[in-house]
């Protein structure tokens, strides 16, 4: 199986904020902002693995500045690491003001992605090559965040977390 670049997974989905999307305080809802980036990060799964692919689970969001009623919203998702069956998306999303030309960060997150062959089954991914500096910096710390994932979901006990402790204990 060839090996990727993460440019190849790029996506990215714009949006625009109507009505039905917002609270009582005219921002886009968090879980409306959530649904729009698990389908820009399943695209950049299945272009990876030219497969469908599931979402397994979602890192923490926090929002930094709320996107208003009429505001863009961009979402820029790519594979940030491959494991054997599963990938970490990493996503960026801006909110922009059309009308005074102003664009601002909004949130960042992962989520991870597991590849599914026809019949349902977890197949394998192929290898991410980081290119970017930015790349290889979220690349460097994807394996720390998967422990943290396995971990926190009983999946991975604590003492077998290598990369953890390596943070910690010398």
């Amino acid at each position: 199986m060839e090996s990727k670049n993460a440019g190849e997974s790029l996506t990215i989905m714009t949006e625009i904020v109507l009505p039905n999307d917002t609270n009582t305080f005219a921002n886009l809802m968090g879980g409306r902002l959530m649904y729009w980036m698990d389908i820009a990060a399943a695209i950049a799964a299945q272009k990876h693995c030219n497969a469908t692919a599931v979402t397994a689970s979602v890192d923490n969001i926090s929002f930094q500045n709320p996107i208003k009623l009429g505001n863009a919203v961009h979402i820029e998702a790519k594979v940030s690491r491959a494991f054997n069956t599963s990938m970490e998306i990493y996503l960026k999303v801006w909110g922009e003001d059309l009308v005074q030309k102003y664009k601002y960060k909004s949130n960042e997150a992962y989520y991870t992605f597991v590849a599914l062959d026809p019949l349902g089954k977890p197949k394998q991914v192929p290898d991410l090559i980081p290119e970017t500096e930015e790349e290889k910096r979220i690349f460097d710390g994807a394996l720390r965040r998967r422990q943290l994932r396995l971990v926190l979901g009983g999946k991975l006990k604590p003492g077998d977390a290598t990369e953890l402790k390596a943070l910690f204990f010398k």
